[in-house]
Formats: structure tokens, sequence, C-alpha cells
């Protein structure tokens, strides 16, 4: 079997193993920034989750309650029902629609959030780059790059939204104003898989509760997050269990969907969200992966894991994906693999027995 790469070849000059990914601004040194600014570009990993357009739609409404001037630009697939929580007041633009800004339009101040890594801005890394003393970052990831020339890097936080508020506090946002809390709320919420995952401690649920005080509310927010699928996702649902077969003695499951199954469903990447986490129900499993065949030769792979309990150790899938040239968390990760989705599992299962106990 040939060894399948991690990524396309361009990748490879955007990796920084050796960078000291870490703070080297504080909030109010970002927020300051952002006060001065004139015009404020926002955006965000590809593919964006939960937090990924909760932080930047929050950092986008909280900057206009200040009347500076910003729009949030989005990349890839995005699933519509967490598009559905941007307002009509918000300026949210596409890449593949809108492109990257104009000369009229250029920001003085382009703020990163929940991502420091150049293997995932593949859309604007290049622009990124010629203005990277403009750039400013929040995350709350251990890994990344030089993307941001001053940055918040808070691994302590369950999410990106959550890195987000002290720097809305150092700028005086009103959280309970513009709906500031509710994509603060969906960022914290969604990436602790609804407050399920360990990382949602003590002081997640103090964040929560705050928000909650200034009006989120939390069922409604539910109900159109994770009660809103459509037909076409239970079809890919029942695909992909359908496709369900483990690895490392049963402690890791994996499933896989293909071209053909996104065809035959009428369904398409921005509905696969949360499909990865299904296999987690099973009390055997610790890890659950699913191999989506984004294209002919393309393979992106989602991670999930779950905390240690009864004596069973953790699968820590940020290891495993960076095993792939990904990465992520302890219980939630991704890649993309250059290859088939046979040459992937095989690469995969491979790899797994490194990681289970």
């Amino acid at each position: 079997m040939t060894t399948p790469t991690t990524t396309a070849g361009p990748d490879g000059d955007w990796k920084e193993p050796d960078f000291e990914y870490v703070s080297n601004a504080t909030p109010s040194e970002l927020a300051d920034a952002l006060r001065a600014a004139s015009r404020v570009l926002i955006t965000t990993h590809e593919k964006p989750d939960g937090d990924a357009l909760g932080s930047s739609l929050a950092l986008h409404r909280g900057l206009r309650q200040l009347g500076v001037s910003s729009h949030v630009l989005l990349a890839g697939p995005l699933d519509p029902n967490l598009l559905s929580v941007a307002g009509p007041d918000d300026d949210v633009r596409r890449f593949e629609h809108d492109g990257l800004p104009s000369a009229e339009d250029e920001p003085d101040v382009i703020a990163v959030v929940d991502t420091g890594a150049w293997t995932q801005l593949e859309s604007t890394r290049t622009w990124l780059r010629e203005r990277a003393d403009r750039v400013i970052g929040v995350d709350h990831h251990a890994g990344g790059g030089s993307v941001a020339s001053r940055r918040v890097v808070d691994v302590n936080c369950a999410s990106a939204t959550q890195a987000l508020v002290p720097v809305l506090d150092a700028l005086g946002v009103d959280l309970a104003l513009d709906e500031v809390a509710t994509p603060l709320f969906l960022g914290l919420a969604t990436d602790t898989g609804w407050f399920r995952f360990s990382s949602a401690g003590p002081e997640v649920y103090r964040v929560a509760a705050r928000l909650m005080d200034a009006g989120v509310d939390k069922d409604d927010l539910f109900a159109k997050i994770e009660q809103n699928a459509s037909p076409a996702r239970l079809a890919m649902i029942a695909r992909a269990l359908g496709s369900l077969r483990y690895m490392g003695n049963g402690a890791v499951a994996v499933m896989r969907l293909t071209m053909e199954d996104f065809a035959e469903t009428g369904s398409s990447l921005e509905g696969l969200a949360g499909i990865v986490n299904t296999p987690l129900d099973i009390g055997a499993v610790r890890a659950s992966i699913l191999l989506t065949e984004a294209a002919k030769g393309l393979t992106k792979v989602s991670f999930r894991s779950k905390p240690a309990r009864e004596g069973l150790g953790i699968v820590d899938v940020n290891q495993l994906a960076s095993r792939f040239g990904g990465g992520g968390h302890v219980h939630a990760a991704g890649a993309r693999i250059q290859s088939d989705l046979d040459e992937a599992e095989a690469a995969i299962e491979a790899a797994v027995d490194d990681f289970v106990d």
C-alpha cells in the first residue's frame, strides 16, 4: 500500500511545526486595536462550525455597538442551521461569492478567530500573509502558526467565544444588547457538545449563566441548531451507520461517506455536522472517526472521542489527527488526506493501535 500524503503540496509550505503558538498580547491590547480601527474584516477557519461562526458574529455585533465598521468573511461549506443565527443586520459574506475585499474596502484590522493555522485558511492565507502586521487573533487551540501578529490564545477556554469574552469586556460591549450573547453561547454550547464534553468545567457554566442572564434563549437556539434536520441528513446518517466498522479491539468506530452517497441522498457537506458523534453512544466505543470523500483522491476526516471513565484512558484524537497533518483538540479534531477512502481508512487503521491503551 502506498502511504497517503496528508495535504496537498502547497500546504507543506504553510506549516510551521516549530512555531511557539502562545498569547503575545492581552485582551485589552486587542481591544485597543479594534477600537481604533475604521474598518475591520473578521474571518475564521474554512468550513466554519458553531464556534467559528459564533465568535465571528459576536465580534461583528460588538463592534457595531461601538460604531466600528466590520464584516464577516466565511469560506467553505457551512451548515445552514448555523447560518440561521445571523440576522438581517449582520454583514456576512462568502468567499465563494464575494471574494476578498476590494481596494476601496481594504480593512485596517483583520481579526482571525477560532484558528491560528495557515492550513485552515487556504482561501485567504496568501492575502492574510501580505497583511500580517494588521492581523489579530483570538483562539483556544494549542497549535497554530504566525497568522496573527498579535493574538490571545487561551487553551483553558472551551471555545473561541469564551476566549473572546474578555476582549469584548475590554471594549466595553454590552452583551445584553444587539444579541451579542447569542452567538457567544452558540460557540460555547457547540464546542462542548451542549455541555456534555469534559471541557465544560465550572468556568464554562459561569460564562453560560452570564450569557443566559444577557438574554440567550437556549431552548430556541438548541431547536434551531440541533432539531432542524432535513430528510437528506437523516439519509446520510443511515448511510454512515450502514458503513460502521470497528478498530482498536472495538474501541474506535469508523464510518465513511462516498460521493455517491451525497448524490443519491441529495445531501451536501454542509449537512454533516455532528454525524461523527453518533457512534459515541455505544458504551465500548471511546472514539469515532468519519471519513468523507470530498473529491476523487481527497478524504476529509473528522475525529471525536469521549472523556476518560471507569479506568479507561482517552483516545487523544488531536494527536491521532496530527499523524495525518491535521489537529484540533483532545476530543475533537480533523484532517485532510490526499488519497482515496480505502487508502485513508487503511492508514488510519494502521495508526489507531498507537492511541488505544
